[in-house]
């Protein structure tokens, strides 16, 4: 009541106790109650839009109670009432590089800028920035994307020059969070935050909480990662929704958890104590209807808040269900700053937080809906709709009606339909926004997506600036007119021209949505050209002419852009019909000119013009331009409807619907059916209408149509490879016929694609000719087996045994359904036709009765019949289907359609009495029948099933490769076959399609013999063997993994390599023991099908007719043998097989698509060897295809079944499983800088190395030689559940060898000792001090006292000077074993290595500092005098306020202070020190050399610290201090000065002393004018201050004074310019000074410079380009071509210097030869492949092999790089070789000294032994 006194105050005297006294009892109930008079009051107040008032409770006339009426008025948020600091609940809307846009409540649109995400990220990304780690940088859309929900607050508003709304929001933590102080943190709380940092054990998370360290366990997060993240780590500036779990330490200490069943189950409590002014949105509340009214709900929550819902976040589902006391749970969308008043949702997506919001519709922004419903209309807010699709819409009021048309309420009434238009959509609310707006219903666009290069557009001019004209085509698109597209010609006063407001007419010339920039043209040529409009290459068709305008005049032509960022090349001759010398005096840039396309080649974006072919080509233009056009419409790939136009040869001319773009549909494309091809070609006429065609090709503006299904189908599965290098071996893809040749057939895919097929690789089958197995224009699958990508040839294969899959059933099946598709659709056109026959035939189907009359009856047996359901068809019986019955003409029967040719129109019948007789049979749902052949075509046969009259169809072929087969193989009438049927399968005018059983063909007996019985229907190939059966055969042949036995009685045995030998040795070959023709001794053990390879046990029913499989094995021979291939089934059998269990399988084939090897560990169990398992050795894994052959043994270990559960996973390695010690090889996948790499190991783990694990002997740039892609041998040396860590060290991956270790492993703190050397990593630095890594368990930290012997006042420059990674030397100076804390020491008097801070940066060392100190402190003494007392008590309060802050910056500085001084002169003196900057860094080097390695940011000034000592004394000495002095005093003073004089003189002439100021510069260039030294360290002292363009004013003073004789040292200044711009300049700076180098100095040292500036900078990609420049201007010169050698071999590019060495050796003169082959191969030795290098320098000296200059280096090179074997070796070729003495004199003392070195007294004494008997023989020669 107190609080309400105050707040609403009493005037006069109160009357009414009584009531007063009621109104404090129901305080509880009714926080807000107010009398009857207020309300009435408070409603006539428009301003405010909701009242949170309470009604006065009034008795009823029954003794009961009510609450007066409260209006609720529509709550839309809208941007004036917004204030800066509101917190909403909003909805990522798009994620850019920059910003996110997050949607509000009621369509409100605001943006979170890059750096007000948390402070941790914006911290994360300076750094990355500063140090150039742009690579590393985590994009936002990495960590938010669309239908995110965050909490945000307002952070600015803001008004566009275009008057515009502004809204920018944070979600910085520190921002959404700052009203929540640490006691107020309670349990259960749900707060948003963002991950600050990585630990060890889990996550670091900002949730804006000053003094409160919040923390999150890995183990919280599992779930978030595998379900929300992908399965990637937390980052850091990660979004997070999290929930409070326990609070420790008043606050400071929260433990968190992003668990979804957590977060989604948190609900805002009474007992988390929250209140207005801290309540944030986002909070799930359980709350209690108030009110329910037509625009919303009032709702009571926490004990007394109160909120409103409006009327568009009620929960459609329940709209109409809502009543007063009805309990519900809700959301707080945001809370009103100044009102207080609370809005809340109850839409079910805002009751699950951490959920995340589907995008609300399907229609895109812009799109035009007709026929919108209205369903609601709210007078202050807007209007709903709903739309067709039962969506639903919303439009803001202000978009009802245009500005002059005024809003008519009852044109909105429920019912009425509107036209509207989306101009957004609002996530919040799950609708699009819509807009009736006449302005925006009939704008040609409304966002940047919308336009496209090369669009004619209108719009005003808006302002005309130096650098061109704005227009404005709509409200919120405008678009930039450039200075040099106002017109044709340049325009010196454009303003004369055009004026502000004129409507214009432009072209767009760019355009770029994302960052919204539109880029127009004015000039009359473009704007009103009618040619083609080039807006992409592939559009550029040779002799196509269009309109472009010149961007840039050079000597070898001109560069012409087109539309979007087409540009192509003018060359020189091309220019004109004359010869133009001087391109730059007759063109101009900005000029428009006509070109004609002579060549494109869209891939590489490169484009080829003439201007002087452009009249021979506008005599085509008219036609071939319109062909060009139309087909560009058309790319490969397209599929499209056509009309046939007119049969013409080999194909039809066809017309493309709608735009009736003519083009050409070849026979054999059709169908993948050859058959086919020609029925659809006979019956298609003029008028019909051919669907799902794919545009196959385009020629000279001609397209080329395909109508096959294969291709088409691997159209639609992605994009088509378009070159050779997009191929892959191993890559299936259908294509056709091309050309047959006599060696073989070229197979032809889209886009061009051109391979050849080897007569062996043609089929499986031996190929006689060519010819007998395809066709041209047959559909084939081809798969890529060779590829020569520089001569871009194609082998493939063609043998369905590798093209084919392992369901052959659904793929012949699958044939045969779109056989008889095709067929449906011929007899669908032939229907339709006039003629009666044609119609006719069409109806006829196979199986059908007729009832027919024979005609005639042939010699050779075949009837003829007539009747009236085949008028003039010509009906036909073979004699094989009169069966029994005898015709004669004239004679009645009935017969049954077998086939209707709807080519020849002939009907083929049968009268045989088995199928006309009507049997019915059941099928199992999948059943095994024998079945009878009655018909045969070229692509099915008709069969009909034994004993029955049931007719089905069969496929003759099984692949689309399958076309040939021998006579023995090709099905004939009366053939018995075995086939499978499923019974819901596919069917054709009911007739089922089944599928070729397994079983051998038994050929049909002679028609003679028919009449003898059908029951010896049964195949011709069984046999009566039975398992454990001896017997004797004949080696047939002999394959890779298995043998096949002839028997008796021609029956074919197989022989798995398992079953060949007991004993079989590891890479041993087990059937190459056997040769064709041996006779062998065998056991039956099972038998399988042939067809299907499917392993049958003896109890199955088709057993007889399998092929037996044998053993050769004498241990089975002998015993007895075991049952192998049992019913159960192949899991459990995999089972079977522990893992580490050791076996021998047998290599099938390496996969190179999944990187496996398939092998084979017994006739049914199959398996796979991943690469990274295969071997221990990395050259074995290089070439797997080299040392795992077919049919080779192996030894494997077993991991387990597979993913599949069909094979068994091995190791070759002899690892099962990565425990710790084990050891494997591993792919390198990731390398981070400063921190180590990822590495890919088996079993789909990855493992971190550190740098402490690269080697045993720590360099300073460990990561150098680890590339990725690389493979490494690596060993685990510790597991956790998610992630491996290993080393790469020698000693722990090569144990058996003995490593030299300088850096060896420390596992803990105890392993050290106090005093001990070591070597370590920065880790990092922070606060506390210097983090050096000594292993990968261990770091160590160094206190700033013992970093450096300098004084440093500011910590940040060991942040800057000090790099993360570095290598350093430390001293351990303490040990805490219990905590496992070591401290280090970094001083150069402790570890003996240099200081780890440059003398470049100028600091004092702590020395000379103290002794400062202490002068000054002794200086101060002598002047101090007596003071009054008011004085010393003024003085004596400065000193304790100096001290204090004195004592806070030398416990922040973390420096020791050698010297304290107790009186205050000495703490003044201390005082007047200028304070630090805040970002302090290292200074550029200038007194050795010039260290250009440092950017801008990093430069601090310097500042005149004596100037600013001096003032701050005089301003803070005392006034007691100008008293007189003595006569003593005074000259002391003068010696004092008078020393310090003498001391500046002596300082001014010493030679050594560096200079401090310009001043001294200047005196020093006058002195020596034409040192460069001294002229590059005047730069980097300018450059120290950050006054670039002083330097570069230095720069230019000295190329000027320097004589010109001293070329050298102008050189150096150019080149010290050039490190200038390069670092702090642009790229069109650099360019400049570039040029002039080049002009002034000799060009080839120029260009060699600036590569290397390139290089060390990291531009690799400039280095790259202008290497490429200097190959083709200095192509004569052999530095060039070995320095690009040394720069792609550092870079890992080791496959492209081959390439270099053969262009080097065809453009350098040929006496050059040998020795850059020869330096090529010392590059391969120090950064290459050594083995490449040896056969370079093999190659050599085999045809040089008396250079000793050669054999001398390469002695050199293996003795670095080689083995000492290799080195021994090579000697004993040299001291064999015939030269002259004097050279063999040096060869054997160099062989001498070798051995002497790193042999034995043994070796040496036989060196000697062997120059003795050369000597004795060339003295004999000599002699003799």
């Amino acid at each position: 009541m107190a609080a309400m006194d105050e707040d609403f105050p009493r005037g006069g005297v109160q009357r009414k106790p009584a009531r007063e006294k009621v109104k404090t009892s129901k305080e509880d109930e009714n926080l807000f109650g107010v009398h009857h008079d207020d309300v009435r009051k408070k409603q006539k107040r428009k301003r405010e839009e909701l009242i949170p008032v309470k009604a006065k409770k009034q008795k009823t006339k029954n003794g009961g109670t009510l609450q007066t009426k409260q209006e609720i008025k529509a709550q839309i948020l809208s941007f004036k009432k917004l204030n800066v600091g509101m917190l909403l609940l909003g909805c990522v809307k798009e994620v850019t590089d920059f910003e996110l846009a997050v949607g509000l409540p009621h369509g409100l649109t605001g943006y979170v800028s890059l750096t007000n995400i948390c402070d941790a990220y914006t911290k994360s990304l300076r750094e990355q920035i500063d140090e150039d780690l742009s690579e590393d940088l985590v994009a936002l859309s990495d960590l938010y994307s669309p239908g995110m929900v965050v909490r945000c607050v307002v952070y600015e508003l803001e008004k566009t020059k275009a008057n515009r709304h502004s809204l920018k929001l944070s979600i910085n933590p520190k921002d959404v969070n700052k009203a929540l102080p640490p006691g107020a943190l309670q349990a259960g709380m749900l707060l948003s935050g963002c991950v600050s940092s990585i630990e060890e054990h889990g996550y670091l998370v900002d949730i804006g909480v000053k003094a409160t360290k919040a923390f999150l366990s890995h183990t919280k997060t599992q779930d978030y990662i595998k379900n929300k993240n992908q399965g990637m780590p937390l980052r850091v500036g990660q979004y997070l929704t999290t929930l409070v779990e326990s609070v420790k330490n008043d606050g400071r200490i929260a433990q968190l958890s992003i668990r979804h069943t957590d977060i989604a189950a948190a609900i805002a409590t009474e007992d988390q104590k929250w209140s207005l002014s801290n309540l944030l949105p986002g909070l799930v509340i359980r709350a209690e209807i108030q009110k329910v009214a037509h625009h919303g709900l009032i709702l009571q929550f926490l004990s007394g808040f109160t909120g409103s819902v409006d009327f568009m976040h009620m929960d459609p589902r329940k709209v109409k269900t809502y009543h007063p006391g009805q309990k519900v749970k809700a959301c707080i969308l945001y809370v009103q700053p100044e009102t207080k008043a609370v809005h809340l949702t109850l839409r079910p997506a805002f009751l699950q937080p951490g959920a995340v919001l589907q995008q609300p519709s399907p229609h895109g922004i812009g799109k035009v809906l007709e026929h919108c419903t209205v369903r609601c209309y709210q007078k202050e807010a807007g209007v709903i709709f709903q739309l067709a699709d039962g969506t639903f819409a919303y439009s803001r009021k202000v978009h009802l009606s245009g500005i002059k048309t005024p809003l008519n309420p009852s044109d909105f009434r429920e019912g009425t339909k509107h036209r509207c238009r989306v101009i957004d959509h609002s996530p919040m609310e799950q609708m699009v926004l819509v807009s009736l707006k006449k302005s925006i219903l009939d704008a040609p666009f409304l966002k940047y997506q919308d336009i496209e290069p090369g669009q004619l557009v209108e719009g005003k001019i808006t302002s005309l600036e130096n650098y061109g004209m704005h227009v404005k085509l709509t409200d919120h698109i405008r678009g930039l007119v450039p200075r040099t597209h106002l017109s044709d010609i340049p325009l010196k006063h454009p303003e004369k021209l055009y004026s502000v407001g004129n409507l214009v007419k432009c072209r767009v010339l760019m355009v770029n949505s994302d960052t919204k920039k539109l880029i127009l043209t004015l000039k009359k040529t473009l704007v009103g050209s009618k040619l083609s409009v080039i807006t992409q290459y592939k559009e550029a068709v040779p002799k196509r002419l269009a309109h472009g305008y010149i961007v840039s005049v050079k000597s070898f032509g001109c560069i012409i852009r087109f539309y979007g960022d087409v540009r192509g090349l003018v060359p020189q001759q091309e220019l004109g019909s004359h010869p133009i010398l001087f391109p730059e005096k007759v063109f101009y840039v900005g000029q428009v000119v006509k070109v004609a396309v002579l060549k494109c080649d869209p891939t590489q974006e490169k484009l080829l013009l003439s201007l002087k072919a452009t009249r021979n080509v506008e005599t085509e233009a008219d036609g071939f331009t319109k062909e060009i056009e139309e087909s560009s419409m058309y790319p490969t790939g397209k599929i499209v409807d056509v009309e046939v136009l007119a049969k013409v040869e080999n194909g039809l001319k066809v017309s493309i619907l709608p735009q009736h773009v003519s083009a050409f549909l070849p026979t054999m494309h059709l169908s993948d059916h050859v058959s086919n091809c020609r029925l659809l070609t006979a019956r298609l006429q003029k008028g019909d209408i051919l669907s799902n065609v794919m545009c196959l090709s385009q020629t000279n503006g001609h397209i080329i149509l395909s109508r096959k299904a294969a291709v088409i189908a691997f159209a639609e599965q992605g994009p088509m490879p378009k070159d050779v290098l997009e191929l892959q071996v191993g890559m299936q893809m259908p294509g056709f016929v091309m050309n047959i040749m006599a060696y073989g057939v070229f197979v032809e895919f889209p886009h061009g694609l051109v391979g050849l097929a080897p007569k062996a690789a043609m089929s499986d089958k031996f190929v006689t000719n060519t010819e007998d197995h395809f066709v041209l224009g047959q559909t084939v699958v081809a798969n890529v087996t060779n590829l020569d990508e520089e001569k871009k040839r194609v082998l493939l294969t063609l043998k369905v045994s590798e093209c084919g899959s392992a369901e052959g059933d659904g793929e012949s099946l699958a044939l045969l359904s779109q056989y008889c598709a095709e067929l449906e659709f011929v007899r669908t056109l032939m229907s339709s036709r006039d003629s009666p026959v044609v119609t006719s035939l069409s109806c006829l189907a196979i199986g059908q009765r007729l009832q027919l009359v024979v005609d005639r009856v042939e010699n050779d047996g075949t009837v003829y019949f007539t009747g009236t359901q085949v008028t003039k068809l010509t009906v036909t019986a073979s004699r094989y289907h009169q069966g029994e019955v005898t015709v004669s003409p004239g004679q009645r029967c009935t017969a049954v359609v077998l086939f209707v040719d709807l080519l020849s129109s002939i009907v083929h019948v049968s009268v045989r009495q088995e199928l006309l007789n009507a049997s019915a049979k059941k099928f199992k749902r999948i059943s095994q029948h024998l079945a009878v052949v009655q018909f045969v075509t070229q692509d099915v046969a008709v069969v009909s099933l034994a004993g029955t009259s049931k007719l089905l169809l069969v496929p003759v072929t099984f692949h689309l490769n399958d076309t040939f087969h021998f006579d023995s193989e090709k099905l004939s009438v009366g053939q018995t076959i075995c086939l499978s049927l499923q019974t819901a399968g596919i069917e054709h005018h009911g007739i089922p399609l089944a599928a070729r059983g397994h079983r051998k063909h038994s050929r049909a007996k002679r028609e003679r013999q028919m009449s003898e019985g059908e029951e010896d229907l049964i195949p011709t190939v069984q046999h009566a063997l039975c398992i454990g059966d001896v017997l004797s055969g004949t080696v047939k042949s002999v394959q890779t993994n298995c043998l096949l036995i002839k028997l008796e009685g021609d029956v074919t045995g197989f022989v798995h390599a398992s079953e060949i030998l007991d004993q079989v040795p590891n890479g041993s070959f087990p059937s190459s023991k056997q040769k064709v023709g041996n006779v062998v001794t065998a056991k039956v053990i099972g038998g399988k099908e042939v067809k299907s390879h499917k392993f049958l046990p003896i109890t199955h029913p088709n057993f007889s007719v399998t092929m037996p499989v044998l053993t050769l094995r004498p241990s089975k021979l002998s015993g007895d043998c075991e049952v192998m291939f049992q019913s159960e089934q192949l899991a459990d059998q995999l089972k079977s097989y522990k893992p580490g269990q050791t076996l021998t399988c047998y290599v099938s084939k390496y996969n190179c698509t999944k990187k496996c090897l398939d092998v084979e560990v017994t006739p049914i169990i199959q398996g796979s060897v991943e690469l990274l398992l295969m071997s221990q050795r990395v050259k074995h894994l290089k070439c797997p295809k080299k040392h795992f052959q077919p049919g080779q043994a192996l030894t494997a270990t077993v991991i387990g079944p597979d993913r599949t559960n069909t094979r068994l996973s091995l190791s070759l390695s002899g690892a099962c499983s990565l425990d710790e010690g084990s050891i494997t090889l591993g792919t390198i996948e990731k390398v981070t800088p400063h921190l180590g790499v990822t590495i890919r190991l088996p079993f789909g783990k990855t493992g971190q190395v550190g740098l402490c694990d690269i080697a045993d002997s720590y360099k300073e740039s460990p990561l150098e030689e680890l590339t990725l892609g690389r493979m490494v041998r690596c060993c685990v040396i510790s597991k956790t559940e998610h992630e491996l860590a290993v080393s790469l060290r020698s000693s722990r991956v090569y144990p058996e060898r003995e490593s030299s270790i300088n850096d060896p492993e420390i596992a803990t703190a105890k392993d050290l000792q106090k005093g001990q050397l070591l070597r370590g990593y920065i880790k990092a630095v922070g606060e506390p001090g210097v983090f050096v890594s000594l292993s990968a368990s261990l770091s160590g930290r160094v206190l700033f006292n013992y970093v450096t012997d300098y004084y440093v006042k500011d910590h940040g420059i060991f942040l800057e000077s000090i790099p993360k990674g570095k290598l350093v030397t430390v001293k351990v100076l303490s040990i805490n074993n219990g905590q496992g804390e070591v401290e280090l020491s970094l001083l150069p008097q402790d570890t003996g290595a240099p200081d780890v801070l440059s003398k470049s940066l100028g600091l004092p060392s702590k020395q000379s500092k103290m002794l400062n100190d202490a002068k000054g402190s002794a200086l101060k003494t002598s002047k101090r005098k007596r003071r009054g007392s008011e004085s010393e008590q003024v003085s004596s309060k400065k000193f304790k306020m100096k001290k204090k802050q004195k004592h806070s910056e030398e416990a922040d500085s973390g420096v020791e202070v050698y010297c304290h001084e107790e009186d205050s002169d000495a703490d003044a003196e201390v005082e007047q020190q200028p304070k630090p900057r805040k970002t302090q860094v290292p200074r550029l080097e200038v007194s050795g050399s010039f260290a250009w390695d440092v950017n801008l940011n990093t430069i601090s000034p310097v500042t005149g610290k004596h100037e600013d000592m001096s003032s701050d004394s005089e301003d803070n000495e005392p006034e007691d201090s100008k008293a007189k002095l003595t006569r003593r005093e005074k000259e002391v003073g003068k010696r004092q000065i008078e020393k310090e004089l003498v001391k500046a003189e002596q300082q001014l002439m010493d030679p050594n002393r560096h200079p401090q100021s310009a001043d001294d510069f200047d005196r020093l260039v006058l002195s020596s004018p034409n040192s460069s030294i001294l002229w590059t360290q005047y730069m980097a002292f300018h450059l120290h201050t950050t006054e670039i363009e002083k330097a570069r004013t230095v720069a230019e003073r000295a190329l000027k004074t320097i004589s010109f004789r001293e070329e050298q040292e102008k050189l150096n200044v150019w080149v010290a310019l050039l490190n200038l711009e390069n670092l702090y300049g642009t790229e069109e700076s650099l360019m400049k000074v570039f040029e002039r180098a080049i002009q002034y100095s000799e060009p080839l040292k120029v260009f060699q410079q600036l590569a290397s500036i390139y290089t060390k900078s990291e531009k690799y990609k400039q280095a790259d380009n202008l290497y490429n420049t200097m190959l083709k201007r200095f192509r004569q010169e052999s530095i060039i071509w070995l320095n690009y050698a040394t720069f792609l071999l550092k870079q890992g590019k080791t496959d492209c210097t081959n390439a270099l060495l053969q262009r080097a050796l065809k453009c350098l003169p040929q006496k050059e030869h040998v020795d850059i082959i020869a330096k090529f191969a010392q590059l391969e030795f120090r950064l290459g492949d050594t083995e490449r290098a040896k056969a370079m320098f093999e190659s050599t000296l085999s045809n040089y092999p008396k250079r000793t200059d050669l054999w001398s280096v390469y002695i050199d090179m293996m003795v670095k790089h080689g083995s000492q074997d290799e080195v021994r070796h090579l000697f004993e070729r040299v001291i064999h070789l015939k030269l002259a003495p004097k050279k063999m004199k040096f060869f054997f003392k160099r062989y001498l000294e070798y051995e002497k070195k790193h042999g034995s007294e043994q070796r040496v004494q036989a060196v000697k032994e062997k120059a003795l008997d050369y000597v004795k023989s060339t003295t004999l020669s000599v002699d003799s």
